[in-house]
């Protein structure tokens, strides 16, 4: 499957981004147009950590995908260089999804929006400002900024604080950002210290790759104020959440109560019924599962509800392949 590195505006800057297109074989004809993935990371996360694995799995089941960095992350432009700011990250969604619906034999029609942890909230805000995305998929999604807050450690929190005060102040003044690692060990200030965080992490990164993970420190008085999961309810796509019942990052039943509440589309008060305990099962009896793989597969055909597939914790194994009967007539 070819994989070409290419470049999108977003506001005064630019992404860097990777295009994977599907195989067509000497004896099969491709369609005349295909649907697209738009995919992103998380909290501090290049599109080197993994989401290559995720994309692939994509086109081989016949989707294009578009992988992108943040900017002032990895490949693309900005200055100073890994800071996090939620809204410039929203708006480089907004460009990816215009810049994806540009691509030859994309359907611009049929986006769908993959993000993973603080990602994947960034999708379901995406998909609730935009009805033209045809479906969404959060993966072990932030939600809830005060859930996520609280999760840190009282005496960490405080560090942070002092650290993103610093920052805050130091950047008016025009000085260097203060920095403050994305992970580390319990007792550590830095953004994340679960006891399975510093483990989790290192499956991520690709031996020998050079990815610092520490972020401007002004994002932690941002994240408590960021509630993606309110704007679940005004998703009118099919919307997949994949939670993880022992998330020690994004607690679970903040994401679990906004997948719930009523939507836009049908307006159903209606719970979500598929669910699942492990990575490699789902619902076959309920009228909103999906058939394929949960992690990785948008629905082959559009149904109903807000599926919740609750996994073990957020460093499992990835699914098995999308099954070779997924279909790309009507996935959305």
């Amino acid at each position: 499957m070819p994989r070409t590195d290419v470049t999108f505006p977003s506001g005064t800057g630019s992404c860097a981004a990777w295009l994977y297109t599907p195989t067509v074989s000497a004896e099969s004809t491709a369609p005349a147009t295909r649907p697209i993935v738009v995919m992103a990371h998380g909290l501090g996360g290049v599109k080197e950590e993994r989401l290559d694995a995720f994309a692939e799995r994509f086109t081989a089941a016949g989707y294009l995908c578009l992988v992108f960095d943040y900017r002032h992350f990895g490949a693309s432009s900005g200055e100073p260089r890994r800071l996090l700011d939620i809204g410039r990250q929203r708006e480089d969604w907004k460009a990816a999804v215009a810049h994806a619906r540009t691509v030859d034999a994309a359907d611009p029609d049929r986006v769908v929006v993959w993000g993973t942890s603080f990602g994947g909230g960034h999708a379901i805000v995406t998909a609730a400002d935009d009805p033209r995305i045809a479906a969404a998929i959060a993966q072990c999604p932030f939600t809830d900024g005060l859930a996520s807050s609280t999760a840190v450690p009282p005496l960490t929190s405080l560090k942070l604080t002092a650290r993103a005060l610093a920052d805050a102040l130091g950047s008016r003044l025009g000085r260097a950002p203060v920095m403050v690692p994305t992970y580390g060990e319990p007792g550590s200030t830095a953004l994340m210290t679960a006891p399975d965080v510093v483990a989790g992490m290192a499956r991520l990164l690709p031996p020998g790759a050079d990815c610092p993970k520490d972020v401007a420190a002004r994002f932690a008085l941002d994240i408590i104020r960021d509630f993606p999961g309110r704007q679940a309810k005004n998703v009118a796509c099919p919307i997949f959440f994949a939670v993880c019942e022992r998330d020690s990052v994004a607690p679970p039943r903040p994401t679990q109560k906004y997948a719930r509440r009523p939507r836009a589309r049908s307006g159903s008060t209606t719970p979500a019924t598929s669910t699942s305990t492990s990575a490699r099962t789902s619902s076959a009896t309920s009228p909103t599962s999906w058939t394929s793989s949960p992690a990785t597969c948008p629905p082959p055909e559009h149904t109903p509800g807000t599926p919740v597939f609750r996994g073990r914790n957020r460093h499992a194994p990835l699914p098995p392949p999308c099954p070779a009967t997924t279909s790309l007539a009507t996935p959305c």
